[in-house]
């Protein structure tokens, strides 16, 4: 939450390029100012309370989602205020701290590099930043970033922080900018994104008395030195004999948007002491410092790493069940893409998560991705004002022996069955997904038994060359082993208990009966009688022994 978004440089990952929302003006004004009101709360926490709410990159997508509401609703909408108006500090900074525009991607960096030379580049430090004033080599003053021209005083806590020096020889009556961050060992960014470093370090700074254990927590990099010498490379080396030697290490000399692209790739997967959002581009040669103001510059520009986390609005909320008759909520979302991929539905993993959540269409939500390749959903951010209700299936409608037709309210159970009945822990049948069973359009679970090349054929996205390929694949399911026929229709895990007899004489197992084979407790045995009773699984039992499958005994 550092500085704001001019809206060329939305950033790259939000849902906000398609058209306006369809919204009436009363719920246009209701949205923004919900999102307005909830954007100060985060500002003031942050720089009055030094809590972080929310994550700073979710945070600066709900600015750019509120700037582009705006565009959409221009009657309703709202000032977009500076985040740092919140901070109420009253020490006059020497030299404004200066925020920075970002870029999107690497086509941006290029329009902006255009004819600059002297280009350096070095991480963007996931901290809060910090001006040190020193009076005849003494630290004389800290003050936070505030707003830029003026912050709060921290001399106290800095004088705490050892990472601080209170004492630097030949820097004489000089000012140096900075970040102060937490202490990471080994930190990799592309695996452990920030861990939210930078809260705890603000939270620590806005206290009323900053503990010496705490305070050897917190690092400092130094990332410029306003009055120092004017080349960039005798910067470096004086901060280098000042004892600032990551600023000297961490800083590049860059002639290419390759150049910087292959630096931030690297510094975003090596490890570091401490967390990083992205890198920073400066032209060796600036403005004397007194020209400086508190906005950002033209001479410096930050290109964040790729979000860990995404704002993504609920589209729709809908029930996935499965073949045992676990529901599974999936949330439908307007596309956003992270880590270069386009995430448009993320599960709850249970209706029990889902209820806690509340989640409804129009709700924004942070999506992340678990072990950087499967989509979760991780809190809801922002809740649309109007709450349109969700029906979710009722208790007890959906288990392990409901479904094996497609009645009404079935077809999601119905599909996973046929799914499940095909897959390689079925029948192993070749080219019968989700999809192909679907366009079957069939009744009931054995129905494709029936089906000839014509008839496939004739079924919409088949066609005659791949309707004599599945016609092969039912001819070859019917040779299929008892046992495996038996798991493809459903049958509950037995685990080391063997299946000994046809189907008739395991229909005739009690509980009892069930209890006596080994591995098998007081649950699973009367899952398994259940199974074999049930008068759906016996049709099917039926079927099969009429197409002449091995095992299934004379018709019940």
């Amino acid at each position: 939450m550092k500085t704001w978004i001019p809206l060329p440089f939305l950033l790259p990952c939000l849902a906000l390029a398609d058209a306006c929302p369809d919204w009436p003006a009363g719920r246009a004004s209701a949205e923004l100012s919900t999102l307005g009101n909830r954007l100060a709360e985060w500002d003031r926490a942050y720089h009055r309370e030094g809590r972080s709410m929310v994550d700073d990159e979710l945070y600066d997508q709900a600015r750019a989602r509120l700037a582009r509401l705006n565009e959409c609703f221009p009657a309703a909408a709202l000032p977009l205020r500076s985040p740092l108006a919140a901070s109420d500090g009253k020490a006059r900074h020497p030299v404004p701290q200066s925020g920075l525009d970002k870029l999107r991607d690497i086509d941006d960096l290029r329009r902006w590099l255009g004819q600059r030379r002297d280009l350096w580049v070095q991480p963007k430090v996931d901290g809060v930043a910090v001006t040190l004033v020193y009076r005849g080599d003494r630290l004389a003053q800290a003050i936070s970033r505030g707003d830029g021209g003026h912050g709060q005083d921290w001399t106290r806590q800095a004088r705490r922080i050892a990472a601080i020096p209170a004492f630097l020889p030949g820097i004489g009556n000089g000012v140096l900018q900075g970040e102060l961050y937490w202490r990471l060992e080994s930190h990799v960014q592309a695996e452990r994104g920030g861990q939210g470093a930078r809260g705890k370090v603000a939270g620590l700074l806005n206290r009323h008395e900053l503990k010496q254990r705490d305070a050897t927590g917190i690092g400092l990099f130094v990332w410029d030195w306003p009055d120092g010498p004017a080349p960039m490379e005798d910067r470096l080396h004086g901060l280098q004999a000042m004892g600032f030697a990551d600023a000297n290490a961490l800083t590049q000399p860059v002639a290419s948007a390759e150049d910087i692209a292959a630096w931030r790739e690297r510094w975003y997967r090596s490890p570091l002491s401490f967390a990083s959002d992205g890198v920073v581009i400066r032209q060796g040669t600036r403005p004397a410092a007194r020209q400086w103001k508190p906005q950002p510059p033209n001479w410096a520009v930050a290109w964040k790493y790729p979000f860990a986390k995404a704002l993504a609005e609920v589209r729709a909320v809908e029930f996935k069940v499965g073949r045992t008759g676990r529901v599974t909520p999936l949330l439908k979302l307007k596309p956003v893409e992270l880590d270069g991929r386009r995430i448009q539905r993320v599960g709850l993993g249970s209706l029990k998560r889902w209820r806690e959540l509340d989640v409804r269409p129009g709700d924004q939500v942070a999506i992340a991705l678990a072990g950087l390749t499967i989509p979760r959903m991780e809190a809801v951010v922002l809740r649309a004002t109007e709450r349109p209700r969700v029906e979710a299936p009722a208790p007890g409608r959906y288990h392990a022996l409901s479904c094996f037709r497609a009645e009404p309210g079935c077809r999601e159970q119905f599909l996973s069955r046929l799914e499940w009945l095909g897959g390689p822990k079925g029948l192993d049948l070749n080219g019968l997904g989700r999809g192909t069973w679907a366009r079957l359009e069939l009744e009931a679970l054995l129905d494709w038994l029936s089906l000839d090349a014509a008839a496939l054929a004739a079924k919409p996205g088949i066609g005659s060359t791949r309707s004599a390929a599945l016609v092969q694949s039912f001819a070859e399911a019917r040779g299929r082993p008892f046992e495996q026929w038996l798991r493809a229709l459903g049958l509950p895990p037995t685990g080391s208990a063997r299946l000994e007899g046809d189907w008739t004489n395991l229909s005739r197992r009690t509980p009892e009966d069930w209890r006596k084979r080994e591995g098998l407790g007081p649950v699973r045995a009367a899952q398994l009688a259940a199974f074999f009773q049930h008068p759906e699984v016996r049709a099917l039992a039926d079927r099969l022994q009429a197409e002449g499958v091995a095992g299934f005994g004379a018709p019940q």
